[in-house]
């Protein structure tokens, strides 16, 4: 589910062009959530051998890291700056959309602070498993918010942002990783 924007087809992205960096992350989450899934299959038949203890290590590094900055690039500056792009009774759809994808935001958190909690188990080598249950419904949120950020709010934003106002966000989205100009991008 990649968000196809003209003229950005490359598949590695970078943070001059925010969008298509987001789109890109979702990518990203995507593959973790498959690793989730198999690692759940994994543990049933092999438990927390050394394949389970590294994928789970790589989930949380991921889901603790990169997911999380996804969501601060969004909630601090992509939403705050289409909402400023919209005048008068237009923002109200968009204060909707951006609120919902907001408390998809803490749902997945939540979600994810039960995972993470069997995760760290399984990273260390402890006997345990992955509720097929908390794995698949953090798995369909996701899917979910996704369709939703694919479908809705990123080409919305491709057609109401400024080439200044794009150029602030992926400003804001390296400072917030620490990331110099001559770094690579980390999603």
């Amino acid at each position: 589910m990649a968000l196809a924007l003209p003229g950005h087809s490359a598949p590695a992205v970078g943070f001059e062009v925010p969008l298509e960096m987001l789109a890109a992350c979702h990518g990203r989450v995507q593959q973790q959530c498959e690793t989730l899934l198999r690692l759940a299959t994994h543990l049933q038949t092999h438990g927390a051998d050394r394949p389970a203890q590294e994928a789970a290590r790589a989930v949380i590094r991921y889901f603790d890291t990169a997911a999380r900055h996804h969501h601060e690039d969004e909630e601090q500056d992509l939403f705050p700056a289409l909402l400023e792009s919209m005048a008068g009774s237009d923002a109200v759809c968009l204060r909707e959309l951006t609120a919902s994808l907001c408390s998809d935001h803490r749902r997945l958190e939540q979600r994810w602070a039960v995972l993470r909690q069997r995760l760290l188990h399984i990273a260390e080598g402890a006997a345990a498993t992955l509720a097929d249950a908390d794995v698949l419904g953090f798995v369909q949120l996701y899917e979910q918010h996704i369709a939703r950020e694919e479908a809705e709010l990123l080409p919305m934003a491709a057609r109401l942002l400024s080439d200044v106002e794009l150029d602030r966000i992926g400003l804001a989205m390296r400072t917030r990783r620490g990331v110099t100009a001559t770094s690579p991008p980390h999603a």
